[in-house]
């Protein structure tokens, strides 16, 4: 059953009002927001017998938030993890109010419940694509966090088969149901700033640290199923869980961590699928026995349209690059057009003229998809069996840019690229285009799920 969505006209205007004070949004965004909400309400509500049954793969810090928004709108019936201290970890915590969700070692076995409808998953980078692939061929709905995969070969293979089985796929770069950043991307599309020149992108540095000593494998965990399609190493607490994303291993270090969100927002405000050049050099480089991945980089890509993006690492102290660091640079994107700039974080948004933000776009002006919950939008999705906020192709283009600049760092050279053949072309295509993939260990290859 529907519910009806009535409002007087002065609790709305009232609503509009804190909206506008509480997130620093022009009174005219926020109305437009509210009345678009208004007109939708209750076309996907869902009775309480019609929650689907979500599962967790890789119960870690990330998993814990995604699954805490989740269980809002289904049911938690199964849980994985090769660790079995996070796995039992998360099993009391979801048993203490109904039945304990199952458990399992393994995601496969997990993908044959009849009742698991959607996944979330919240593995380490490298287990992203195997999973995400297994499960759309279970036919699950995903929600699969960020970036969609380890390198650019495996977004080819996530987007034919969550195509292939009409699965719903929600991509976690949440800043795409920020209202910050969608109006920014607004503004900058219907030509607020004038014509796009440059957008500088700012992501928090890498940790750098080694070597370290060496270490037991600690009960309950799975270290050869933990490390998948990655080489076979010794274990070290430095690799595993929290640490994993400073190994090019298993992740791209501040590349692809910050940057899959920020460089999300840098397509979506362009309007483009991908850069036709790229250009990174090592700012700070690893030490010899330790993390593996550069802790700041500097990165020139060209649209094709004539914009030139930057991608730089950030020295703030707080990794959640809320901080400012020691130069006064915060974390965040900034957009610089012929007739001013945009900036915007999650914290906030500012122009070089307030009348950049607050004067209203007019009615036919371009619109972006509204979401103001990503994780709220999934499930919308999931019932109307609609495309989300961020779709799997939006995940593909986002991590490509970060994938790009990786071969770019790791080679030490600038390359050209075709952003709709998806490969290097011209000089030094050939060392560009090896890198595009990564062998994967066996059994823990595409085999491995099917």
């Amino acid at each position: 059953m529907f519910n009806t969505f009535q409002i007087s006209r002065r609790t709305f205007l009232r609503r509009c009002s804190l909206g506008a004070a509480a997130t620093g949004l022009p009174l005219w965004f926020i109305e437009r927001d509210l009345a678009e909400a208004a007109e939708s309400a209750g076309l996907t509500a869902a009775s309480p017998d019609a929650r689907p049954g979500i599962a967790l793969i890789g119960c870690g810090g990330k998993g814990a938030g995604d699954l805490q928004e989740a269980a809002r709108f289904g049911n938690v019936v199964a849980l994985c993890d090769v660790d079995e201290n996070h796995l039992n970890a998360f099993a009391r915590q979801y048993g203490r109010n109904g039945p304990a969700p199952a458990i399992y070692s393994d995601f496969r076995k997990l993908l044959e419940r009849a009742d698991v409808h959607v996944v979330i998953n919240a593995t380490p980078d490298h287990w992203h694509s195997l999973i995400n692939i297994a499960a759309a061929k279970a036919k699950k709905d995903v929600y699969g966090e960020k970036p969609l995969t380890l390198d650019l070969a495996e977004g080819r293979q996530v987007i034919k088969a969550v195509r292939d089985n009409q699965v719903v796929f929600q991509t976690g770069t949440q800043q795409r149901s920020d209202r910050r950043f969608r109006l920014a991307c607004e503004l900058v599309r219907n030509g607020r700033i004038g014509r796009l020149q440059q957008v500088n992108v700012w992501v928090p540095a890498g940790l750098r640290a080694g070597p370290f000593p060496r270490a037991s494998v600690p009960r309950g965990l799975n270290w050869d199923f933990w490390l998948g399609q990655a080489p076979r190493v010794r274990y070290l607490p430095q690799r595993c869980h929290e640490q994993f994303r400073w190994w090019w291993d298993y992740a791209g270090g501040p590349v692809t961590d910050w940057g899959a969100h920020h460089n999300d927002i840098v397509r979506w405000g362009i309007g483009l699928d991908g850069p036709t050049d790229v250009e990174a050099k090592v700012l700070v480089g690893p030490i010899p026995g330790g993390y593996t991945t550069c802790a700041q980089f500097e990165a020139a890509l060209m649209w094709p349209n004539g914009v030139r993006h930057v991608v730089k690492t950030t020295t703030a102290d707080n990794y959640s690059g809320i901080a400012i660091d020691r130069r006064g640079q915060r974390n965040g994107i900034r957009f610089e057009g012929a007739d001013g700039w945009i900036w915007v974080n999650r914290a906030s948004i500012a122009a070089s003229n307030e009348d950049i933000i607050n004067t209203q776009l007019p009615d036919d002006a371009i619109h972006l998809p509204v979401s103001n919950n990503h994780m709220a939008n999934f499930f919308d999705c999931v019932r109307s069996r609609k495309d989300p906020i961020a779709t799997v192709e939006d995940g593909h283009l986002a991590a490509a840019i970060g994938h790009l600049i990786i071969v770019s760092l790791r080679q030490g050279r600038k390359f050209h690229w075709d952003p709709q053949k998806e490969e290097f072309v011209g000089d030094g295509a050939k060392i560009g285009n090896a890198h595009l993939g990564r062998k994967m260990r066996k059994p823990y290859d595409y085999s491995f799920v099917g």
